[in-house]
């Protein structure tokens, strides 16, 4: 009763030649015919949605060992599975070129044609006009006007100062004559008011 003591692993050296016989001939058919095709991917395009950088600011999490990586402190992004730590950083990803690809885009923008260019063009012409029609003689009229009444507001209140300024002085004259009178004056000041 003799047991096999060979603890070396055994290779099946046919099934192993077939697959690398399988493998030469891919490539070769690769050679031959045309080269793989390379994916295709969409152009870049604007976002359909807004980010949100603000929902959780200023908020409390608490975050144990069983936290979920999508509740992580941070910002998830579930295209890539990943966290990135402030808002800055997030932004950079998502417009970063690992982000664009697994949402299946290139980092390619359409090229625009010269009619697109002229309707652009046309477009923001009408919106300021739109704000200079917004913008009429009365309703500048009435803006001069309070800021000219502001304007005698400030000069007014200062005016005001002034004259609580000059009423203060007065009253600390008459506490130094006073003071002169009992037979001190200025408590050792040295500072003379004539």
């Amino acid at each position: 009763m003799t047991k096999n003591l060979d603890f070396r692993r055994k290779w099946d050296k046919d099934e192993y030649e077939k697959l690398a016989e399988k493998r030469l001939t891919e490539e070769r058919e690769k050679k031959d015919g045309k080269p793989a095709q390379p994916v295709k991917r969409e152009l870049l395009r604007h976002r359909d949605y807004k980010v949100d950088l603000e929902s959780k600011l200023g908020k409390t999490i608490v975050i144990t060992k069983t936290t979920p990586q999508s509740e992580m402190g941070g910002y998830y992004c579930n295209v890539c599975d990943c966290v990135v730590k402030d808002s800055i950083n997030f932004l950079d990803h998502i417009n970063g070129k690992k982000h664009q690809r697994n949402l299946g885009m290139s980092m390619r923008v359409e090229r625009s044609t010269l009619d697109q260019v002229k309707k652009r063009f046309e477009v923001n012409k009408k919106k300021m006009e739109e704000k200079q029609k917004d913008y009429d003689f009365e309703e500048r009229m009435k803006e001069l006007r309070e800021e000219e009444e502001k304007a005698k507001a400030y000069k007014k209140e200062k005016q005001r100062e002034k004259k609580r300024r000059a009423e203060e002085d007065l009253t600390f004259e008459e506490d130094d004559e006073m003071a002169a009178v009992m037979g001190f004056s200025g408590f050792g000041s040295t500072k003379k008011n004539h």
